[in-house]
């Protein structure tokens, strides 16, 4: 149920009494994490803490890179999803763009590609790991491209470096079949 669709209920909330609608709403917002993290940070963080919230991203993948040099592809395809995730959800409480595209192509760029290849199993993980690196790359972009041109500047070379690393390396023919331009002007 969607409430535009219920224009009697809507003004009904609107009537309520102001410690009814407070009671109301601190029930909803419990029921969301995402919200309730959202609005901790709009309401009690600054800039500091947004950067504070980068930079612990950021250490994180770090840590995870010494492990993820050793793994296998398919071990490594689920620790790069849960980096891609985190920082999926630092937008969500944020609302962040900048910050979303600089950290995707902070990971993106760190990221190997090389694997060992699982010994076991019928699936071939490192063509999975390939084509999620490369939707990963191309969300990326289309989010690269909407942001400001001044913003766009400040990142083309985090992005380039990217792009460079993919043409250079035995995703290429995947890049070129996906259509990934090899440079951003």
């Amino acid at each position: 149920m969607k409430l535009s669709e219920h224009k009697d209920l809507k003004n009904a909330i609107t009537d309520l009494p102001i410690k009814e609608k407070d009671r109301l709403l601190l029930r909803l917002i419990a029921k969301d994490k995402v919200l309730t993290e959202h609005l901790h940070y709009k309401l009690l963080e600054d800039e500091s803490d947004l950067e504070n919230r980068k930079e612990k991203i950021k250490a994180d993948v770090e840590e995870q890179l010494v492990d993820l040099k050793k793994l296998n592809a398919k071990e490594a395809l689920v620790k790069v999803r849960k980096m891609i995730t985190t920082v999926n959800h630092f937008y969500k409480v944020t609302k962040d763009p900048i910050g979303e595209v600089e950290l995707k192509l902070y990971i993106l760029n760190i990221v190997p590609f090389d694997y060992r290849k699982s010994t076991l199993g019928y699936r071939d993980y490192m063509i999975l790991f390939s084509t999620f690196y490369l939707k990963t790359v191309a969300v990326t972009i289309n989010k690269f491209n909407k942001l400001h041109e001044d913003l766009q500047f400040d990142l083309s070379e985090n992005l380039n470096n990217l792009l460079t690393k993919i043409y250079s390396s035995k995703l290429a023919s995947s890049a070129e079949a996906s259509n990934l331009p090899k440079e951003i002007n």
